[in-house]
């Protein structure tokens, strides 16, 4: 039963959430963001076109302005099978790859240099969490 975000830890892929689950996770998650000033984020998914998606639903769910592909990374309609997407607010930038044998969901990581102890990783969240 998943009633934290400390539930997700060590899960291979996202669960399916209920109402109440999903509410609560989405207040835990603000406030655990609040304490951050930057962000890096992981997109494990089905296809590169499904992960570019899912990070451009948490973009604008969450205010973020929107990361730029880096220049090396195939294009998503190029990456038809499994597909892992890391994102840097820090660079302005996401890499996309194909990759196999991964699960599914999102992983964000919250970063404070002058306060690490709000440092952590959160997920696997759905890769419809912000929908």
């Amino acid at each position: 039963m998943v009633s934290c975000l400390n539930d997700l830890r060590g899960l291979r892929s996202a669960p399916e959430l209920s109402a109440p689950q999903h509410d609560q996770l989405r207040q835990e998650l603000a406030a655990r963001r609040a304490g951050c000033d930057w962000f890096t984020l992981g997109v494990m998914a089905p296809s590169g076109l499904a992960a570019v998606q899912a990070l451009r639903t948490l973009e604008a769910a969450l205010g973020w302005k929107a990361l730029e592909p880096d220049p090396a990374s195939p294009h998503p309609q190029d990456v038809a099978g499994s597909a892992f997407l890391k994102g840097n607010q820090n660079t302005g930038r996401f890499q996309l790859r194909p990759e196999s044998g991964l699960g599914e969901g999102l992983l964000i990581s919250g970063h404070n240099l002058a306060d690490p102890s709000t440092e952590d990783t959160w997920g696997p969240l759905p890769l419809n969490f912000f929908d």
